[in-house]
């Protein structure tokens, strides 16, 4: 099996009377891409917290590189960096300016830094803007220059809570590739994200927590076949057809697209019957349409509300 970088077992965390994680425990292997996905309050960024020793946890053991994150803090975060949710750049300093500062700012010596500097504004395409200051950036190269400033140490384990939150589709995917290179560089990315579509993409290993636990944990297609193999969505033209449908079938009820979603078989005999249903009860919807299952589909599944305990804070 491959060298586990990140081990974390039966981690707590309370904020007064509430639970944020409820012994929580997982490994990550080295070199791989590891996405914990949760509803906003789940708490991925409590987590991230304490394996990047900002916080302590209330109980269990999370170590990075064999080093305990509680005892021994000075030497995990040697082997570390953290990239929040948003891009912590100074506006007024040019892209080159904030990699140097940054790199004296790691005690690295000035020939060090000044190659380290060279190296991530080409990695990160940043070479043109190097001459310009941060807040003339726009989001998606400032998400970038956060990123390159986090690696400026050259770390082993990068840690990015939501690294794509407020970029347009273009720069996200461009993020994407740029994450996936690191990976292959043999850096260890753990990734928190509530985009399901980049936890698919990226992701070698993925855990869904929900309620203070790690629900289920999985590659992507391994979560997916947990749901059924192909599922069919009908979407009504109001919603107390919509209703109808779900009462009538089952199912997850979408309000936003007055769509009910359901797992079924892809044949011509179920379609016929499933319509034939609709109609006896005067119920006509307005498309449907056959697909696999996707990462949304598992999510919905596993945090639905009989299924989890009462969502906590963090």
């Amino acid at each position: 099996m491959p060298e586990s970088v990140i081990s974390v077992k039966n981690i707590k965390k309370n904020y007064g009377k509430k639970t944020v994680l409820n012994g929580i425990q997982f490994e990550v292997p080295k070199g791989s891409i590891f996405a914990l996905l949760g509803e906003n309050g789940a708490g991925k960024t409590t987590m991230v917290r304490i394996l990047s020793t900002l916080i302590q946890a209330d109980g269990g053991v999370a170590t990075i590189g064999g080093y305990d994150t509680s005892r021994e803090s000075a030497s995990v975060k040697k082997l570390i960096s953290l990239t929040g949710q948003y891009a912590a750049v100074d506006g007024l300093l040019t892209g080159e300016e904030n990699l140097l500062m940054m790199g004296r700012l790691n005690h690295l010596d000035r020939q060090t830094v000044k190659k380290r500097t060279a190296e991530l504004l080409e990695q990160f395409d940043l070479k043109d803007a190097a001459k310009k200051r941060a807040q003339s950036y726009s989001g998606g190269m400032r998400r970038r220059l956060d990123i390159a400033i986090s690696l400026i140490a050259d770390p082993k384990v990068i840690f990015l809570d939501e690294p794509t939150t407020g970029l347009d589709p273009r720069s996200r995917k461009n993020m994407w590739r740029m994450i996936q290179r690191l990976a292959e560089n043999g850096v260890t990315i753990f990734l928190t994200t509530q985009y399901l579509e980049e936890a698919d993409q990226l992701a070698d290993k993925i855990a869904v927590i929900s309620g203070g636990k790690i629900v289920e944990e999985g590659t992507a297609e391994e979560l997916k076949r947990m749901v059924g193999e192909e599922k069919i969505e009908f979407t009504f033209a109001d919603l107390p057809s919509c209703q109808k449908a779900r009462d009538l079938f089952g199912g997850q009820m979408d309000v936003n697209e007055r769509s009910v979603i359901m797992t079924t078989e892809g044949t011509p005999e179920n379609m016929r019957r499933l319509l034939n249903a609709l109609h006896e009860h005067g119920i006509e919807p307005v498309s449907f349409i056959f697909r696999k299952p996707t990462l949304d589909d598992v999510f919905m599944e596993i945090t639905s509300d009989d299924k989890k305990g009462a969502v906590v804070s963090g």
